[in-house]
């Protein structure tokens, strides 16, 4: 029988009042509140993403995306997004959430509250066309003239080779357009992060982040772009959006064995400091790292003891969350079970 749980959607501030929360009435989601912030949630199956199928994944991101969108066109502008299969048990999980995460929830709506994100992703009107003018790059050319000496025609390796210098001409290609689009971008915009291309046709996948009274001022760049380019490529925009690509929270639950482990790992006492963990890694560090070692066994110590330093790193960080306390204890007994983690998806 499937179990239910608690879907997180992303987090508001309560500042817009009764008669904006009364609009998800009958839409499917609702608030839980804590103090001046709320989860808006929706109860549903839960989900395991490490077993979800293709097929089921994009359902869930169409899903995901359509719900935060729709609250973003409501009016709820200032939303952080949870990441994407964000799903607990109960009320209680949420507000443990809420509870951990409320420094940074608070501090992100305050950095948030003038921005937006506009997607913008860019693709070659003319494909073929394009691939036709790299394939008469002049190294391409010299390639092919240099391996038709040997023979009357080219092999099957003899154009893999071609193919490959091909590739890496039209990747030169696009980067120096991508970088000249997003330069002329950079004067209004505050951040830009730059996505995996779908493929070889799209020239950039990039999300902008901005103030909110830029947009038309980016929209008028796009258009200036794209008559200066006159047809050659197509742009297209998608927002402005909630601040997906920058500011999106993720939560982990730490494993207290790990934790104790990694302890051992670094050689730390039983109650330590963010800085001694960070002198530990470091110290470790000099021993293993692969440029100060000759020892092909000391690469896989050198993983182990980076491993353990970002455990303990973020499990001082949970216990900041909870606690000012300037020591972390990490002795068995006193590392914290079921402890989480609130932090903004990197």
């Amino acid at each position: 029988m499937p179990t239910k749980g608690i879907y997180i959607y992303g987090i508001v501030p309560n500042f817009y009042g009764t008669k904006q929360f009364q609009l998800l009435e009958n839409s499917g989601v609702y608030a839980i509140t804590f103090q001046n912030i709320s989860a808006i949630v929706s109860d549903r199956e839960s989900v395991n993403l490490d077993f979800s199928d293709r097929e089921s994944l994009g359902y869930l991101l169409v899903h995901h995306q359509e719900t935060i969108e729709e609250l973003h066109r409501k009016g709820f502008t200032m939303i952080i997004p949870m990441r994407l299969g964000t799903i607990v048990s109960s009320i209680d999980d949420v507000l443990k959430i809420l509870t951990c995460g409320f420094d940074l929830m608070i501090d992100t709506l305050k950095k948030i509250e003038y921005l937006t994100e506009i997607d913008l992703a860019v693709t070659w009107a003319n494909f073929p066309g394009t691939l036709n003018e790299v394939a008469n790059h002049p190294d391409i050319m010299a390639l092919k003239n240099q391996l038709l000496q040997s023979g009357t025609a080219l092999t099957q390796v003899d154009q893999v080779k071609v193919g490959m210098l091909l590739q890496e001409k039209l990747d030169e290609k696009n980067k120096l357009i991508e970088l000249k689009i997003l330069d002329a971008l950079s004067t209004i915009s505050i951040d830009i992060k730059i996505h995996e291309v779908m493929n070889d046709q799209m020239v950039t996948n990039s999300a902008v982040l901005m103030k909110r009274n830029n947009a038309t001022q980016f929209e008028q760049a796009i258009e200036k772009m794209d008559e200066e380019y006159n047809g050659v490529l197509n742009f297209k925009l998608v927002g402005p959006l909630p601040c997906y690509s920058f500011y999106t929270l993720q939560v982990s639950e730490l494993n207290p064995e790990l934790v104790v482990s990694a302890r051992k790992e670094l050689g730390l006492n039983n109650k330590t400091t963010e800085n001694e963990i960070k002198k530990a890694y470091l110290e470790k560090a000099k021993i293993f790292h692969p440029d100060n070692s000759h020892d092909t066994g000391d690469a896989d110590n050198f993983n182990t003891i980076q491993k353990a330093y970002h455990t303990l790193l973020d499990y001082a960080a949970a216990v900041r969350q909870l606690s000012k306390d300037e020591y972390i204890l990490l002795a068995k007994e006193t590392v914290i079970e079921n402890l989480i983690l609130v932090k903004i998806k990197e």
